[in-house]
């Protein structure tokens, strides 16, 4: 993002104000909001949420007056408020994509069909679109991707969340020539597979979260949908399912045992390869990629820049703010026509279901930061070959038609998806597209 800060002053000052359209305004999105009012250059100028006193608290963390909030009820209202320089909140994310004056949209609800729906309907109408929806992303990124290119378009996941902070990390190691072996994320508490809403309701009431969004955090599934979107942008692999989630000392010190932690078993480390995505315990809330290097110069330059001995060595990022960073992933695909991170021409791995409990046939089970099922990550190649399900296709509809046990992983013989959500049908259409057949 070098120069941004010059590039958004000089629309601030040519007038040129990239006006943002932004779909939930939870924890997430009313951060976006807020920090975007703060920002030259580009402003949040409408918010949608289904409940549209969310999108109106959004303004208000943010100081905006009463007077300059308009709650729109008509595409209409959104247009002309928008025309006098006011800030729209509304609860019809339809608005998001139809409003004349929006540049890009972004959606920000976690929900997978809910991100299909807003992405699909906002590239058609030839607006940029960011995902900070992740959940939707490792479905069906593929086919948004190339839906965004038809229509002339910027589709790209966030800076800010990890998969995006950890590309800054890949895209500079690789320019410099170095070779990433493993890249990866920290995770700031130990996952409990047996986590459910009402088990996290005292904590994410406390730190003002949906618990279900808490509860996705805590049972791993944001962690392997994170590691999934890393490995589609890069091609990188998981060694194992799930991961190997070394434990490390906190923070620097942590980072210091990566060199050592991910040599290969042979070598002893933990890895039966490289080329690999990773989560570590222990060096949270930030981001890494371990590299190598054939050249002994090289290695000794990396040395004496009190990188470590080799022959690995880590690149780490303390911070990653998140939804904060996701304005500047709009200036870079408005002002540049540039992405942040999108994924391949093809799905490199999956977000995968496992039961968090035994589950019968019969039952009708949930999905992300539910109490039924959580979800993992596998290579794309594996999991078509066994019939993995990709969890965002699991919905509060779908139906076991087996008895499963806790722990093991769902196969499309096991489970009715419900068929109508607008990702399904998607998905369906992305399979065609890379020749498979599974759906």
């Amino acid at each position: 993002m070098l120069n941004m800060n010059q590039k958004l002053m000089k629309r601030e000052e040519e007038g040129k104000i990239i006006k943002v359209g932004v779909v939930g305004a939870g924890q997430m999105g009313r951060g976006m909001v807020t920090q975007m009012v703060l920002m030259k250059g580009i402003t949040p100028a409408i918010v949608s949420d289904i409940k549209i006193e969310n999108a109106v608290h959004a303004f208000k963390y943010a100081g905006v007056p009463d007077e300059q909030i308009v709650q729109a009820k008509t595409l209409a209202e959104a247009n002309a408020a928008m025309e006098a320089g006011k800030y729209v909140a509304c609860d019809n994310a339809s608005f998001i994509s139809e409003a004349n004056l929006v540049e890009c949209a972004i959606d920000a609800t976690g929900v997978p069909d809910v991100g299909a729906k807003v992405a699909t309907d906002a590239l058609r109408n030839k607006k940029h679109v960011v995902m900070l929806n992740v959940e939707t992303d490792v479905v069906i990124g593929p086919y948004l991707r190339n839906l965004a290119e038809k229509e002339g378009v910027i589709y790209t996941g966030s800076a800010g969340d990890e998969p995006g902070a950890v590309m800054e990390l890949y895209c500079f190691a690789t320019a410099m020539g170095l070779q990433v072996e493993v890249m990866g994320k920290g995770k700031n508490n130990k996952i409990d597979y047996e986590c459910n809403p009402d088990t996290v309701l005292e904590e994410a009431t406390r730190r003002k979260m949906s618990p279900k969004m808490l509860c996705a955090f805590k049972d791993g599934t944001k962690t392997m949908v994170e590691m999934t979107a890393m490995s589609n942008y890069t091609g990188l692999i998981p060694d194992i399912i799930g991961g190997h989630g070394p434990k490390t000392a906190p923070g620097t010190e942590g980072v210091k045992e990566l060199n050592q932690i991910f040599k290969l078993k042979k070598d002893g480390g933990i890895l039966e390869k490289h080329g690999v995505v990773e989560y570590v315990n222990g060096i949270a809330p930030g981001v890494f990629v371990t590299c190598s290097t054939p050249n002994e110069e090289i290695a000794y330059q990396l040395s004496y820049h009190s990188m470590g001995p080799g022959p690995l060595w880590t690149l780490y990022r303390p911070y990653h703010l998140c939804n904060l960073e996701t304005p500047l992933t709009v200036a870079k695909a408005v002002i540049d026509g540039e992405v942040t991170c999108v994924a391949k021409d093809g799905l490199v791995s999956e977000c995968i279901t496992r039961a968090k409990i035994d589950l019968k046939a019969g039952q009708t089970i949930d999905g992300i930061g539910g109490f039924t099922t959580h979800g993992s990550i596998a290579t794309a190649e594996e999991s078509n070959a066994k019939g993995y399900v990709p969890f965002g296709l699991v919905t509060n509809k779908a139906v076991m038609k087996k008895d499963v046990k806790k722990g093991e992983l769902i196969t499309y013989d096991m489970i009715d998806l419900d068929k109508e959500t607008l990702i399904y049908k998607l998905r369906k259409e992305q399979d065609a597209m890379y020749g498979r057949n599974v759906l």
